[in-house]
């Protein structure tokens, strides 16, 4: 492969689907500005525009083949929504990922839901430590005045960096309390559940192997981090944190060991999902 075609791969599969402009630069006037986005992608306009459809395409087909599955079609009248709810989270990148878990749940609701007027809130960014996310809490979910919160988080405090392998980017005291302070501030703003979607699994071998990485993330930081967060008060999604295979199966992931592929995304849809069902029980 050219080095040419390497990097337009590295752009469509590794920052197309989790750099949006407007999250990152809020106060930048030319934030909504697809021209612009395009720019600094180094790609047109029209292919910055088909690459965005294609994810929401790829989404809304996942959305499809999920309602296709028994078990989620039975538990779709237990669902606690009524087509008129805020639902917002924040979290990183595989929150923000243009195919990812929270577009393909929007796609279900939207599709399944009779009358639907949701308004859905993708408040993730790519490589947020808990710090980011809680720093701008206010900014980008709680001015929305959300009826739900879903919160993903955690993963990328974890990062060992090449210069200092001997700790994370954050120690676990400071994950710890970053979270805590998210769940205190949002339950005093929303009534329903705080909704706690687990961090999956990393692959080491391929975040090492990753031309855009100057960290690895061991699993042992993982393991600390699923306690921490399946201790949380509200609904925990995968408390076990095992949808993604005991191993963890790398067809669920890209290449690079951490984002998840349409697999990995459609297994922890299914499982927010079941895990909303159950609030009616």
């Amino acid at each position: 492969m050219s080095s040419q075609s390497e990097e337009k791969n590295i752009i469509e599969q590794f920052i197309l689907p989790f750099f949006h402009l407007e999250r990152r630069f809020p106060l930048f006037p030319g934030k909504r500005e697809m021209l612009i986005e395009a720019k600094l992608l180094g790609m047109s306009e029209k292919e910055l525009e088909l690459g965005r459809q294609n994810s929401i395409n790829n989404a809304k087909q996942a959305a499809l083949e999920l309602l296709k599955e028994d078990t989620i079609t039975e538990l779709l009248d237990k669902l606690p929504f009524d087509g008129t709810e805020t639902i917002a989270a924040i979290g990183d990148s595989t929150t923000e990922d243009g195919q990812g878990w929270f577009q393909i749940m929007k796609e279900v609701l939207e599709i399944s839901v009779d009358n639907a007027r949701f308004n859905f809130i993708n408040a993730g960014i790519s490589e947020n430590t808990t710090s980011e996310a809680l720093r701008r809490l206010e900014r980008d979910v709680l001015i929305h005045e959300p009826d739900w919160v879903f919160v993903n988080l955690g993963v990328f405090d974890l990062q060992r960096l090449s210069i200092t392998p001997e700790r994370t980017l954050l120690p676990l005291s400071e994950t710890w309390e970053n979270l805590n302070s998210i769940q205190e501030v949002l339950r005093e703003f929303i009534t329903n559940e705080i909704v706690w979607v687990t961090p999956s699994p990393v692959i080491p071998k391929l975040i090492e192997a990753h031309p855009l990485y100057e960290f690895t993330i061991q699993e042992k930081d993982i393991s600390q981090l699923v306690e921490i967060a399946s201790g949380k008060k509200g609904l925990v999604i995968d408390p076990q944190s095992s949808r993604m295979g005991v191993a963890p199966d790398a067809w669920n992931y890209l290449s690079d060991g951490i984002n998840h592929s349409l697999s990995g995304h459609i297994s922890t849809t299914r499982e927010v999902l079941k895990g909303l069902a159950s609030l009616s029980s």
